[in-house]
């Protein structure tokens, strides 16, 4: 997957809300005093009139021994534990879309000592009221992010919910299947090499063990995530693991991408087996490729796997070749049968393979602009700053097929399947477009509602910081608070009932369950407002519709959206390529 507006002014919306949530320290409350069974913990008044607790870890440190290994719980807090900063971020490279802070693009940074967790609440809440409890996971492509990045506060104090986000391993500290370590492993999830996915069943676990000491109610959880943590969502949906650990699910710009096992220990260009072969030769214990191999032959299950954990966390992750967003390419979310299924679309379809709740899935009408953008091949920059069509036409139609098949195979094809088995199965589209022209850019045509435009929206903040905030003006305030706060009320009215219903309020459209393909679509008054529509998108329909548009005519055009399908989500089998007329299958 590839991946700012003039300026640049979108780096941050890849991943969250900054605005200072990923900065800020609070100084503590005695009103926050909380004594969870995890310890004595005090935190500080966060914004929006929430309280907040930051940086509380709910696993130990998965270093040393522990890396690549399933999580264990944190030792109970020694004292009164201070929580007013977020934790140290995972592993991972320097990015402008919202890495570790302070670290450049190409370094390395983070921590592996980064399982940790912020809880926010309103400030009347007590360990008495049970309110719905929303546990958010961020993005990133499951390579960069933090949960510092979102804040939480004004979703928990506006809609009376305990909002909880979490971070977990990233890259090959949280999906690496090697067989040295399947030979040591503890379990079969173990062995599964989805670290990352059970360190958010761990984080879910001190969830219901905990969060009760906040005012949230461990019997009503919801779990929630966008992009890669939307993929995090499914995952937990599916993976046995998690089963009773939560009560409703949201996936936000989600997908439903899981590889196999051979892809991850061999078949991919940075499976776990290449990367072992680099990091003899970069460690100085092999002198070349040819060295490297045969010393991995003569080696025990148990001295590779020694050699893996003894290696400098910052040493493996430069063992990976990034893409220039910080972003890794590499195997994660595996297949592998004992935590997460080899067909995970028939998964979702049986009433016994899935850990079935109600959900609530979308994806917005323009997600690719938002990489498109950064594209020379679709935007150029005069003088290195003011962006220009390079096809208008062409770039319309392609980032629209690109959307429609983000919508047919993450959202609308799950959802199908889940309402076999389960009726409370909500769609939403996000439709928010009304971005201002600069320097004689139209952003609404060049962005619109594309990738992560929505989190905003949902967290009702949007501070981000000098540069993002220029996509929010005083001209589409009104419209966008509005917005904003319908879907705060929908989301929240899902975690409390299973269902958004009319929200909180009673005062929205009639939310209904997708059934027959009905879905929401979210925009403001002056995009058609908020309405029920139908239509469910199919892989077949993007494709033959596709095929018959004027404005890919040319078979270069036709066959130039095609690649960018394959490409980009794993949408197009090389059959289905190869029988459209075009050559040179990406993969």
């Amino acid at each position: 997957m590839r991946c700012g507006t003039a300026l640049g002014l979108l780096a941050v919306l890849v991943l969250g809300c900054r605005g200072g949530a990923g900065t800020y320290h609070l100084a503590p409350a005695p009103a926050t005093l909380r004594h969870p069974p995890a310890g004595d913990v005090v935190g500080g008044e966060g914004r929006y009139g929430s309280y907040a607790w930051l940086g509380i870890p709910y696993a130990k440190p998965p270093t040393g021994r522990r890396r690549w290994r399933a999580p264990e719980p944190a030792e109970r807090f020694a004292g009164l534990r201070e929580a007013l900063a977020f934790g140290a971020p995972c592993v991972q490279y320097g990015s402008r879309l919202g890495g570790a802070p302070g670290v450049p693009p190409g370094r390395v940074g983070g921590d592996e000592d980064c399982l940790t967790l912020n809880v926010w609440a309103p400030r009347d809440a007590t360990p008495a009221s049970r309110l719905p409890v929303l546990v958010w996971i961020h993005g990133g492509g499951n390579t960069i992010g933090h949960a510092g990045l979102y804040d939480g506060g004004h979703l928990a104090a506006a809609e009376h919910l305990v909002v909880v986000t979490a971070q977990y391993r990233l890259g090959p500290f949280g999906w690496f299947a090697h067989p040295a370590l399947r030979a040591d492993a503890a379990d079969d999830a173990e062995r599964s090499g989805n670290f990352g996915t059970l360190d958010l069943v761990r984080a879910l676990a001190w969830v219901r063990d905990d969060v009760a000491a906040f005012g949230g109610d461990p019997g009503n959880v919801t779990i929630a995530g966008e992009s890669a943590g939307g993929l995090d969502v499914y995952t937990l949906l599916l993976a046995p693991q998690a089963r009773g650990l939560f009560h409703r699910a949201i996936v936000e710009s989600g997908g439903l991408w899981l590889d196999t096992a051979a892809v991850a220990e061999r078949e991919h260009p940075q499976a776990s087996r290449e990367i072992v072969l680099r990091l003899l030769e970069r460690s100085g214990r092999a002198r070349d490729r040819a060295d490297a191999e045969a010393r991995l032959a003569a080696m025990r299950d148990d001295e590779i796997a020694a050699f893996l954990r003894a290696e400098p966390a910052r040493e493996v992750l430069a063992a990976y070749v990034p893409w220039p967003t910080g972003m890794i390419d590499m195997p994660r979310a595996i297949a592998d049968g004992r935590v997460l299924p080899a067909d995970p679309l028939a998964a979702l379809g049986s009433d016994g393979g899935w850990n079935r709740v109600p959900v609530l899935v979308g994806t917005n009408r323009d997600e690719n602009k938002l990489f498109m953008y950064f594209d020379p091949r679709w935007v150029r920059k005069i003088l290195w700053l003011v962006p220009r069509f390079v096809d208008e036409p062409r770039y319309e139609a392609t980032a629209e097929y690109m959307a429609r098949m983000w919508k047919a195979a993450s959202a609308d094809a799950p959802a199908t399947a889940m309402s076999r088995v389960e009726p409370s199965v909500f769609v939403y589209r996000f439709d928010w477009h009304d971005e201002p022209t600069i320097l004689g850019a139209d952003l609404s045509k060049m962005l619109g509602a594309a990738h992560a435009l929505e989190i905003p929206f949902v967290f009702g903040h949007f501070d981000m910081g000098t540069e993002g905030n220029r996509l929010f003006t005083p001209a589409n305030e009104p419209g966008r608070l509005a917005l904003s706060r319908a879907m705060m009320s929908y989301w929240a009215a899902f975690a409390r009932d299973g269902a958004p219903g009319r929200g909180t309020r009673g005062d929205l459209p009639a939310w209904d369950p997708w059934g027959d393909g009905r879905f929401l679509v979210l925009d403001t008054d002056g995009g058609g407002g908020i309405r029920m529509t139908s239509g469910a998108e199919t892989r077949a329909g993007v494709l033959a519709a596709l095929d018959h548009d004027p404005r890919l005519a040319s078979p270069a055009h036709r066959c130039g959206a095609y690649r960018e399908i394959a490409e980009f989500g794993r949408w197009l089998s090389r059959e289905e390529y190869l029988r459209a007329g075009c050559a040179d299958f990406p993969r």
